[in-house]
């Protein structure tokens, strides 16, 4: 059944408001059905244990989410490879060694009736010189010169490394599926790996992996190809997408509506839309701040009234494939979620921040609650630290920790006393993996 057909078929068995839309099941072109259009978009918990494993406090936290009423929850950044990490205390999936505690996370996920996928991802040059001296990307290209300091140089990849990686995305898959995962989603955003392939900037390459768009998405092509030949056609593998990096010479909402088509037509089952870059994290603080300089305008009154940042990308994409759609970023009350949902642009709502503050967002909002989020920007006027997206995403990390371990997360502290807990956990967890490398 198809996303439109299903759509026709519940109009005669519910009202036309919009209300009713969000609590609809979507049901994907392969049958699998997410009984509600809300989605935990993938955030990375760094909950992993020193040696990279699930920890018990990832179940704990899924379990929350999931009495909160998610229909789908998306896990965040499980890495692929142990010598590429996108942060400490990832966790990594390579082999069976962890089946047991993967099913435990699944379980706990799903345990109200909502649907788990494992996002999957390599970081490529995105990785900090104290996790990895020596990265590698598509081609030898630096970070900009005020973050050279946190990224080493990269080494650009050999046809080796390539291949070695797309089957590494496909093992993950397997092994996802194995332990109970309802699903996995590549991330092809944000920066890392499969972003940097699709950047003309980060991607100048002369071969077959470089140069024309045909060539620069060959890679994520690959990959999704591997993942479905190592799991079959009813397991759901989604992606999470760039609609543009936000930077001079960078991948562009044209080369995604391409991109996008190409994996639509291949037969991946959702697209989820986001934008940025590390060096342009329009994800973290909005895309009015990070735009291009060349194309810089004012934001319009009804953009900012819609919330979410990238909702004009996925109305335009949605003139051109019939996938499901998910947009995350921005979303804050009730009545944006609906309009974006009423309106078709997007099949499901994505949420990251909210989720960290208030994990019964859902349940609230199905029960007829009128909702506006409680997050906003985390101001400590100091400018260069309140420029910066890192202190704003460790305080939300902190907020999934104390989930983890079973206890209510902060409504939102603001100012001073935010930066003092983050700083706090960083020295926490930097002590702590010293110790865990001592041991090692």
């Amino acid at each position: 059944m198809t996303v439109s057909a299903l759509t026709s078929s519940s109009s005669d068995q519910t009202t036309s408001s919009t209300q009713t839309r969000l609590g609809l099941p979507l049901v994907l072109n392969n049958g699998s059905v997410i009984p509600n259009r809300f989605a935990k978009s993938a955030l990375s918990e760094t909950l992993g244990t020193v040696d990279l494993r699930v920890s018990k406090a990832l179940p704990k936290l899924y379990q929350r989410w999931a009495d909160g009423g998610v229909g789908l929850s998306i896990t965040g950044n499980v890495m692929i490879d142990r010598r590429h990490l996108g942060e400490p205390n990832n966790v990594v999936l390579e082999d069976e060694r962890d089946m047991e505690r993967l099913r435990a996370w699944a379980n706990a996920a799903k345990s109200r009736g909502g649907q788990v996928w494992m996002q999957l991802n390599h970081p490529g040059k995105q990785t900090p010189k104290m996790l990895n001296s020596d990265p590698m990307s598509p081609s030898a290209i630096p970070f900009h010169p005020s973050m050279q300091s946190f990224f080493a140089t990269p080494r650009a990849m050999t046809e080796d490394d390539i291949h070695d990686v797309i089957q590494r995305f496909a093992t993950a898959a397997r092994l996802a599926q194995t332990a109970g995962f309802d699903g996995v989603q590549i991330h092809g955003a944000h920066g890392y790996l499969v972003s940097q392939f699709l950047s003309p900037h980060h991607n100048q390459r002369t071969d077959q992996w470089g140069g024309s768009l045909d060539n620069r998405m060959r890679f994520v092509i690959e990959v999704y190809q591997a993942m479905r030949a190592a799991t079959g056609p009813s397991f759901n593998i989604g992606i999470k997408m760039n609609s543009a990096d936000f930077q001079r010479g960078g991948f562009n909402e044209d080369d995604a509506a391409i991109v996008a088509t190409t994996l639509a037509d291949l037969g991946i089952d959702l697209i989820e839309v986001s934008g940025g870059t590390y060096e342009t994290p329009a994800m973290a603080q909005g895309r009015e701040s990070h735009q291009d300089s060349s194309t810089t305008s004012p934001m319009k009154e009804s953009t900012r009234l819609r919330e979410a940042y990238f909702l004009e990308f996925a109305e335009m994409l949605r003139t051109k494939v019939k996938v499901p759609l998910m947009v995350t970023g921005g979303f804050r009350s009730k009545a944006a979620m609906e309009a974006a949902v009423a309106s078709g642009a997007c099949d499901l709502v994505g949420l990251g921040r909210p989720l960290c503050v208030e994990p019964d967002l859902v349940n609230q909002i199905l029960s007829g609650n009128d909702f506006v989020s409680v997050v906003k920007p985390i101001k400590t006027g100091v400018k260069l630290i309140d420029k910066m997206a890192l202190m704003e995403v460790s305080w939300y990390e902190r907020q999934l920790h104390r989930m983890g371990k079973g206890k209510e997360p902060r409504r939102q502290d603001q100012g001073f006393w935010s930066l003092l807990d983050v700083l706090w956990l960083m020295m926490y967890r930097g002590l702590f993996n010293r110790i865990g490398r001592l041991r090692a």
